[in-house]
């Protein structure tokens, strides 16, 4: 208690941190407000009554911090810009002009890819738009009294403005604040679902005089974070060796060896993608036909029930095929052998007892299939534990933040948040949050790196 107390005050002590800090909670703060702002029109306990906390909409309200359900100016959160990112990003494996500015432009690229990132995002947020207030249409969460075009016209503009707002919110963070400013809304969007789920399960196990099962819960939650947490930063460290330097001249020059380094190959290197990919096509066409086609059978009886239903066997074990395939296709996407080997060429370094070239760049490719199968596993299994925790009548709402994306969302924000305290403190010679090692987020992974250009 004492060291934290200590550690504590080094931060505030820290003008640059504490500012970043500061600045960083104070718009977190007018993004929680900006949650609670109704869209003019809407009645949001329709809504609320209305969604299915089980369907791809309960999902888009968890990271949004509830603001679906209350038809918020938010509502949409940061989501359409995450969606552009990801679109980005994926063209930079298939168009040769985004994979040129990607990889070769440097800065210039990043400004220009930032911009279409923007641009892709206001096209985003307007269809998802409509389709948001289609969708509060046809549930009557609107105002009889209100003009279905005024409406229409004036909700996709706050519904935008409310988007790219959030998306500036996230950008400031990230330049002025402490973490990643858009993974920290998400978080904050997941976390504001936390309390309110946490004491409806220890109401309800005191009621049923099953305390002890709370606490065996809690600490299973713990488990399941260091399980994340161990996975987040799991690495493959492969040794390297660097050709030896000369010293001196002529024929009394001296070979001098160089210290070893290693390149890190994570165990998951697709992070939250696969999930969120998995989650998406289990619940987006079912749930998407049932609202346009205003048929409220479709999906409640047979195999479309055992489908669409989170917490059934089939829908869960079609989940985890998914969930293990796109692993190895979206590392197999970001993850290139020819780069490393290139980059090692560069450097004059080498895998010992491998050539490089060739032989170099189809042994990191075999590693990385190797490796990617446990972590790939383990991603199906967290995608499935909430299923799992159900079956021991573990509350719904609070069995999602034992697996899922919304733990390794979590897991990733608070590591990458911590990973750049720690430099501050570091770097003004103070001691850092650990006594021995280091914290490592998602993107620090020790070694040479992985980021090759």
């Amino acid at each position: 208690m004492k060291k934290l107390i200590e550690t504590l005050k080094n931060i505030w002590s820290i003008k640059e941190l504490r500012e970043r800090i500061l600045f960083t909670l104070g718009l977190l703060a007018i993004f929680r407000f900006g949650t609670s702002v109704v869209l003019p029109g809407v009645m949001p306990g329709v809504l609320k009554n209305a969604t299915d906390t089980n369907s791809l909409f309960g999902l888009i309200n968890s990271y949004t911090g509830g603001a679906w359900n209350q038809a918020s100016i938010f509502a949409l959160g940061i989501m359409p810009y995450i969606t552009s990112s990801i679109i980005v990003q994926l063209l930079g494996f298939a168009v040769p002009y985004f994979q040129r500015l990607q990889q070769k432009e440097g800065e210039s690229g990043r400004r220009k890819l930032n911009q279409i990132t923007r641009l892709f995002t206001v096209a985003v947020v307007l269809v998802q738009g409509g389709g948001y207030l289609f969708y509060l249409e046809s549930i009557g969460a609107v105002n009889p009294d209100v003009s279905p075009f005024l409406f229409r016209f004036t909700c996709s503009i706050i519904l935008a403005a409310g988007t790219i707002f959030c998306m500036w919110l996230g950008e400031k963070i990230t330049d002025r604040g402490i973490g990643n400013g858009t993974s920290m809304i998400i978080m904050i969007g997941i976390i504001a679902e936390l309390p309110s789920a946490l004491i409806f399960e220890f109401q309800s196990r005191l009621s049923s005089n099953g305390l002890i099962i709370f606490i065996a819960e809690l600490v299973f939650l713990f488990l399941s974070i260091v399980a994340s947490i161990l996975i987040v930063q799991g690495v493959r460290k492969i040794p390297l060796e660097f050709a030896k330097r000369m010293v001196g001249r002529g024929g009394g020059a001296m070979p001098v060896k160089t210290d070893r380094d290693y390149l890190p190959l994570k165990v998951n290197s697709a992070g939250v993608m696969p999930i969120i990919f998995a989650q998406a096509i289990m619940f987006l066409p079912l749930t998407a036909m049932q609202y346009i086609t205003k048929d409220p059978t479709i999906g409640a009886t047979g195999f479309w029930r055992h489908l669409t239903d989170p917490y059934s066997f089939w829908h869960n074990f079609i989940t985890f095929l998914l969930v293990v395939g796109f692993t190895y296709i979206y590392t197999a996407l970001i993850v290139n052998p020819q780069n490393y080997a290139e980059y090692l060429k560069r450097n004059n370094a080498f895998i010992p007892g491998v050539k490089p070239g060739e032989d170099t760049e189809e042994y990191i490719d075999s590693t990385m299939t190797k490796i990617t199968l446990p972590g790939s596993v383990f991603l199906g299994i967290l995608t499935i534990l909430p299923a799992i925790t159900t079956l021991f009548g573990v509350n719904q709402q609070f069995a999602r933040f034992f697996g899922g994306s919304s733990i390794l969302i979590l897991v990733g924000v608070v590591l990458d948040t911590l990973a750049q305290i720690e430099s501050h403190l570091l770097m003004r010679k103070y001691d850092g949050l650990v006594q021995s090692g280091r914290i490592e987020g998602r993107s620090s992974t020790g070694g040479i790196g992985t980021n090759f250009g």
